[in-house]
């Protein structure tokens, strides 16, 4: 982390320490130049009219200046531009930023004047307004240095809220906090290096993590898998020394249930490509490749830390995809649990694998949606971008309230066909599917083999997180490490449940 960091929710008046900064935000609009007058005049603010002018009538959006009596030290001062640009990440990218920068200064004390909702109501309803600053100065304070030996002593920051809507805010901050200790914590997983996080790595963590929380944790292991004939986990995770789990976590809430939805999430913890082996530029952020079970794993978290009323049944079946004389091969034929059988025509296309007894597990809990996460294909960065996931289903509701969420978070999904004219391109003269279809559509043809393995009674939806999942620079709290993507959208769509 850049500090320890304590933020608390103060009434407008300040008192101020030595080692202070204040943020303030401006509305662009015909008022700015009194509003900044005034703020100047009662603040006894430094500047020049070069500056002022820049801000006030220019392009210069941000100016930083210092008091005439040094307290506090310097006032960050921030016009914002309400037009077609604007987006509900403003804050929290604005605060990502300020706090990694604050690395390099001698702030102790942040105070912020919270701007007035009013003016931004046509974006946010009244606490997810404030939550997104909050949100912001947690992402921005997250740092991956576990094996950096020149990490310097972290520093202490206090940041406070100004403002007169302090319960609110109060509820805000608290939410936001929640929620991102388990983003956190999915990083952590995403982030750590394969050589650390094999897949019983992951279940000790997971099972650490979950200690004493009122979560259930159940491990398979390679005995379990083989006697509920997991046979695609096992193939997957065969050529390893370091043997293949699915882990189960179970949150059920204090209060009455709405739903019970089952999380399914990819957890290769490091994938070569098998037999059908990448290049080594291929294999470099192979470590990611269990982010999908990482995702679902910060959801239960943060679900429970918030005691959502619903009931969460998470999976994530952990393998290695390695290379030795156990390893499967392309053109073999693998058994599932469902009874189903795989014709292999790429061991690169093992996640798909995995997900297939996973799934098949899920629907046999009698939920009443599956969702699944999955860095399943290139193809799908390919064709959205790094920061936009993929949304594959057949319900109209599951997709519209997981684009809402989406939006809404900033954590942007995308729907893409689902139409079974695709399944043309999985059809195997020798098994009952294959695990690849041709170049074209390739996104499309992973998803829809999934559905195989799914109860066609059960709403279910594919999310290819393959893009967003790893470092971008999009946003401040993007650009260093892989970014934890779906934990917060998916902790809003269970919010709106009912």
């Amino acid at each position: 982390m850049n500090f320890k960091l304590k933020l608390e929710v103060k009434e407008s008046k300040f008192i101020f320490n030595s080692n202070s900064a204040v943020v303030k935000f401006f509305t662009d609009d015909k008022n700015l130049k009194k509003n900044f007058d005034l703020y100047e005049n009662k603040n006894k603010l430094k500047n020049n009219s070069l500056i002022k002018n820049e801000f006030v009538n220019g392009d210069k959006n941000n100016i930083t200046l210092n008091t005439s009596d040094g307290k506090p030290d310097v006032y960050y001062l921030v016009k914002v531009k309400i037009d077609e640009k604007f987006s509900v990440d403003y804050f929290r990218n604005y605060f990502a930023g300020l706090i990694q920068n604050l690395k390099t200064e001698k702030i102790k004390y942040l105070h912020v004047e919270i701007p007035e909702y009013v003016d931004y109501k046509n974006y946010f309803d009244e606490e997810y307004f404030y939550r997104s600053m909050a949100e912001g100065i947690f992402l921005g304070n997250y740092t991956f240095d576990n094996y950096k030996t020149d990490v310097k002593k972290v520093e202490s920051i206090n940041v406070y809220f100004h403002s007169n809507n302090k319960k609110i805010i109060e509820r805000a901050v608290l939410k936001a906090e929640k929620i991102i200790d388990a983003v956190a914590f999915t990083k952590d997983l995403i982030n750590e290096p394969a050589i650390t996080l094999t897949p019983f790595e992951l279940a000790k963590r997971t099972k650490k993590e979950f200690y004493n929380s009122g979560v259930k944790f159940t491990i398979f292991n390679k005995a379990e898998l083989q006697k509920r004939k997991m046979g695609a986990i096992l193939a997957v995770g065969g050529a390893s020394k370091n043997e293949p789990n699915m882990i189960i976590l179970n949150y059920k809430p204090k209060t009455k249930i709405k739903k019970k939805i089952a999380l399914v999430g990819k957890g290769v913890t490091y994938d070569t490509g098998g037999l059908s082996i990448k290049t080594t530029a291929g294999m470099f952020e192979m470590k990611a490749d269990m982010a999908g079970g990482a995702v679902v794993i910060g959801i239960i978290k943060a679900a429970a830390a918030l005691n959502l009323p619903v009931e969460l049944i998470g999976i994530v079946p952990a393998v290695e995809n390695s290379i030795s004389g156990n390893a499967f091969r392309p053109g073999d034929i693998i058994k599932t649990a469902s009874g189903k059988s795989i014709e292999v025509l790429d061991t690169d296309a093992e996640g798909r694998l995995i997900l297939a007894d996973a799934l098949e597990f899920a629907s046999k809990q009698n939920p009443d949606e599956i969702i699944d996460f999955a860095t399943l294909t290139g193809a799908i960065a390919v064709a959205l971008g790094l920061f936009t996931s993929g949304l594959f289903t057949k319900s109209d509701s599951i997709s519209d309230s997981l684009l809402a969420s989406g939006y809404k978070t900033y954590e942007r999904t995308w729907r893409m066909p689902m139409w079974d004219d695709f399944n043309e391109d999985l059809k195997s003269d020798i098994a009952d599917v294959k695990n690849l279809g041709p170049r074209w559509g390739g996104a499309i043809t992973a998803a829809k083999f999934l559905e195989h393995f799914v109860d066609n009674k059960i709403p279910y939806a594919h999310l290819d997180i393959a893009g967003p999942t790893l470092k971008h620079k999009l946003t401040k709290y993007t650009e260093k490490y892989h970014t934890g993507y779906g934990v917060r959208m998916i902790i809003d769509y269970l919010e709106k449940i009912n």
